[in-house]
């Protein structure tokens, strides 16, 4: 007898949720997946990945028995043949050729569902953003030690790191929908990437420094791709550096380590804001640069938001509209005191919530236009979903998210069922809206869940849901996101390179008077043009060579000059799996190439 497994759905019920996601192979199932298939005039045939599992896991002998019998043919129900993907898919590439009504989508396929996974464990989502920064800049530093030393490059090390964030990206670790035990598991993988990326960077990083003829200061690296300035750590204390080149270093005699910001319980100002507090809530933010109030009149800033979390499917999957019916403002605060941390200062707000609390420091800087939120959370609920929230005075319909290599525009308002829909986004480092002229950013370092209604920018925080992991973050939290108003949209007003800048930290170590056969100063590769993006760096796979993988940001056809920082002897445009196409002029030690809008591009340098 084939089993139980066919009494699970009777012949008749389509199972509409399960026919392609979760398929057994039986006659409900298949018939279902037959009726789902939306373009029969393409092609007569449709694929369905069965198993035991998710989306196709490890077929059953009862299902391979029912495959068998679904190819003699069953009445009131289709045919079945086992084939591979491959020859299925080379098919119906064949039957697109010939057909003239191929449907075409523009744009993004938003999934209507699962809009908790954007947030539910929160520190994976952390460890997962920092380790990947962290990974890119020691192979950054790994080559460009290679190259100026000859030092080996760590491949090894490096590898047996990116396969670990690589699972530990794994469907259902990353969206924070696995049990428990899995997070223990990924708790202490993440601690051995960071232990072994550290290491490699450090190494590095000293190496490096300790080969450089200078009189002594601070060594600074740049993961860049542009030329930047910002705060690093030396000693455990805050110092600010200035004009580091882009994707190399400077031994920086001069530094900062004070500032000019004034800070009381009422007010904080340096020379780009005036923010204005009353029992903690932020009732104002005046930018002095361009001269405009950014917070609309009457409104409270950096509201931060509880909302009880019952979702009707799937506890740490989803977000259901209906949260937003329940919601209590975080306004217990316990104390209020300035703070000056060396570069930054400005006020510490200490808030409860039922059995958790928030603390969060307000930075201002003297040479950083932005304002950060430093916080701290200690969160003991369960079914909560905590959001801040700012109230801009900004006229936009449509929002610019940033995404991987790009951005994506969305609507602020819901003027369809589709728009309707979109309550809740995923983004990576900010958010922005912009109106002719003007704009705000909404930075995070570790989040990626955005609500934005009209020009209420609102960034999620913490979800909390118990199931399949009933401790699902309950724990600390510790995160900055920031708020950054510009002039122009977010192009002109540099939001893209903010973002950067507080999500990948510049290196420093502090070295003596010595002599070395190093520049004080020096770049690895420079690119002329600030809408491509030097993501990565990184030796070849299967040769010496190196690689320099870039994407467009902008949305803008650029041609783009790279100029190396070492000798080379060919250069090759090259696919992701860094097979070389075409090789390219080479022109004063560099290349000139047009890349496209949104273009990724891969350069392979020998």
């Amino acid at each position: 007898m084939i089993g139980n497994q066919f009494l699970e759905v009777p012949l008749g019920q389509k199972p509409m949720n399960m026919t392609t996601y979760l398929p057994m192979l039986n006659p409900a199932y298949t018939q279902g997946g037959w009726e789902r298939y939306q373009n029969k005039d393409i092609s007569d045939e449709v694929l369905i990945t069965y198993g035991w599992g998710d989306g196709g896991g490890g077929p059953t002998w009862e299902m391979i028995e029912a495959g068998k019998r679904l190819e003699k043919g069953i009445p009131g129900c289709v045919s079945v043949r086992f084939d591979t993907a491959t020859n299925f898919f080379d098919k119906l590439e064949r039957k697109m050729k010939k057909s003239k009504h191929i449907p075409k989508w523009v744009g993004e396929l938003y999934l209507e569902f699962h809009r908790g996974t954007y947030t539910s464990m929160a520190k994976n989502k952390k460890n997962n953003r920092k380790s990947e920064y962290m990974y890119q800049t020691a192979e950054l530093l790994s080559v460009s030690d290679m190259l100026l030393n000859g030092t080996k490059y760590p491949q090894k090390d490096i590898n047996d790191g990116w396969e670990l964030i690589l699972l530990n990206q794994f469907h259902d670790i990353i969206p924070g929908s696995s049990i428990k035990e899995v997070y223990e598991d990924s708790d202490r993988q993440y601690l051995k990437i960071c232990d072994t990326g550290t290491n490699i960077i450090n190494n590095a990083l000293t190496d490096i420094a300790e080969n450089v003829d200078t009189d002594g200061g601070i060594f600074v690296y740049n993961p860049l791709s542009f030329d930047n300035s910002g705060i690093v750590t030396i000693d455990g204390k805050k110092v600010y550096v200035e004009d580091i080149p882009a994707k190399g270093y400077k031994v920086v005699k001069d530094f900062k380590t004070t500032n000019s910001v004034k800070a009381d319980k009422n007010i904080i100002e340096n020379k780009f804001f005036k923010i204005k507090l009353k029992n903690g809530d932020i009732t104002s933010i005046y930018d002095k640069k361009n001269k405009r109030e950014v917070i609309r009149k009457g409104e409270k800033a950096n509201v931060l938001r509880a909302f009880e979390d019952y979702p009707k499917d799937y506890d740490n999957w989803e977000i259901t509209s209906y949260y937003k019916d329940k919601m209590w403002v975080v306004d217990d605060v316990l104390s209020i005191d300035t703070f000056d941390d060396g570069v930054c200062a400005g006020v510490k707000i200490r808030r409860h919530f039922i059995d958790s609390v928030i603390e969060q420091k307000i930075c201002l800087y003297d040479d950083i236009a932005r304002i950060d939120f430093d916080t701290y959370v200690d969160w003991k609920q369960d079914h909560v979903l905590l959001k801040a929230m700012f109230p801009v005075d900004v006229h936009a319909q449509k929002a610019t998210y940033d995404i991987q290599f790009g951005t994506v525009e969305r609507p602020t308002h819901q003027n369809t069922s589709w728009d309707a829909a979109k309550f809740e986004v995923c983004a990576h480092k900010f958010a922005d809206i912009s109106e002719d002229g003007y704009g705000v950013s909404l930075l995070n370092d570790c989040k990626y869940g955005y609500d934005i209604s009209g020009s209420d920018m609102s960034i999620t925080l913490i979800k909390s849901g118990t199931y399949p992991n009933p401790d699902a973050d309950k724990c600390g939290h510790r995160f900055v996101y920031s708020l950054y108003p510009h002039a122009g949209n977010h192009k002109e007003g540099g939001t893209v390179l903010e973002s950067f800048n507080l999500n990948v930290p510049m290196y420093a170590v502090k070295t003596e008077n010595h002599r070395g056969v190093l520049s004080e100063e020096y770049s690895l590769v420079k690119c002329s043009a600030e809408n491509v993006i030097i993501d990565t760096v990184k030796k070849a796979e299967d040769s010496d060579g190196i690689i320099f993988r870039m994407y467009e940001t902008y949305n803008r056809r650029t041609n783009v000059q790279l100029d190396f920082g070492f000798d080379i002897k060919k250069c090759f445009i090259a696919d992701l799996n860094e097979n070389k196409q075409k090789e390219l002029k080479l022109t004063k030690g560099g290349v000139e190439i047009e890349v496209k809008p949104f273009e990724i591009v891969t350069i392979f340098a020998e």
